[in-house]
This record gives structure tokens, sequence and C-alpha cells, in this order.
């Protein structure tokens, strides 16, 4: 049985939702999104609550169970609150700029790199070189925060490129600390 499966997802105040089979769609005031669920979940609403309920017992049923209500419940958070990530850009030299939906990234490479945002996702690039990605779709800003950090990794050397603003670099010494 699903631990995460069986809990109820709330409504807050301000966020209709509509289920038609297995389409859902959430809809808030930050805006809305729409989900094709899988048929082994059923999902009801009962008063300010949503309940996922599977139609069966098999490993492969119970594992859909967790992820679907995850993935309702996310939904239900973004049209009403959204979502953040923040990368740091470091470096000496490494700069971030913005233009309409367009990330401008000089981390070291001999030209800028041009990263165009995806619809629905906005960015605010600060003084201190860090990228700020809002939107209201969880998938969407993660898979975005992950490509903008493929451009240039952090390396353990010096912590230079791009990394997230709780994520650790673990420090290897250089070649000159070894020697003694």
């Amino acid at each position: 049985m699903s631990r995460i499966g069986k809990q109820p997802i709330t409504i807050p105040q301000g966020v209709k939702v509509e289920i038609q089979g297995t389409h859902i769609k959430v809809l808030g005031s930050k805006g809305a999104l729409e989900r094709d669920i899988r048929p082994e979940i059923e999902i009801k609403q009962q008063d300010n609550d949503l309940l996922c309920t599977p139609k069966g017992t098999s490993k492969r049923v119970m594992a859909f169970w967790g992820m679907t209500r995850s993935l309702v419940s996310n939904m239900i958070t973004g049209v009403d609150q959204g979502f953040t990530k923040k990368l740091v850009v470091e470096g000496v030299g490494y700069r971030a700029n913005i233009a309409d939906s367009i990330i401008t990234l000089n981390v070291g490479f001999s030209n800028a790199v041009a990263f165009t945002l995806p619809a629905g996702i906005s960015a605010v690039v600060d003084k201190d070189n860090s990228i700020t990605l809002q939107g209201i779709d969880k998938e969407l800003v993660g898979l975005t925060a992950a490509k903008i950090r493929d451009i240039r990794k952090p390396e353990p050397y010096k912590g230079k490129g791009i990394r997230y603003i709780n994520e650790h670099i673990v420090r290897k010494v250089g070649k000159a600390g070894g020697k003694k």
C-alpha cells in the first residue's frame, strides 16, 4: 500500500479542478495545467479533497498510485503558488544576461551561449550572477534548470560553473596540493 498515494490532496481556495475520465485540468490564479493520468488510477473529488484510488493490487499499479498523487498535488501547488529554482553562475568573468526569453551565458567558452526559455518559464538574473527560474509546472522548471546547469557543470577544482543554490561541490586538491 502506498503511503503517499493514500493521502488526500487538499484543494486550496481559488483553485478549480475538473476531472473527465483520465483527464484532469487544474485552474488557479497563476494559470491552468492539464494532464492525462494512468487508467489504472481513479481520482475522485470529495468536498475540498481529491482522493486517488488504484484499480488493482499489482506492483505496477501500486507504483503508479503514489506517482499520480504526487503529480496531481504538484499541479495544484503550481497553479496556486508556483515553483522556483535558483542557479548560481560562479567563476571569474562568468556572467549571465537575459533579454526577452533568451538567457545569454558567458561561461568560459569562446562564444557566448544563448539559451531560449520554454513557454511558461520566466527568469530573472540578479546582480550577484544568480538566475531565478519561475513557473507553474514543476517538471518544466526542474528540466529547464537542469538544461541550463548542463551548459557548464561545476568543476571540482575551483568550483567554476553553473550550480544550484543549495548544491555543495566536493572540492579536490590540485596538483600542487598533492605533493609533500
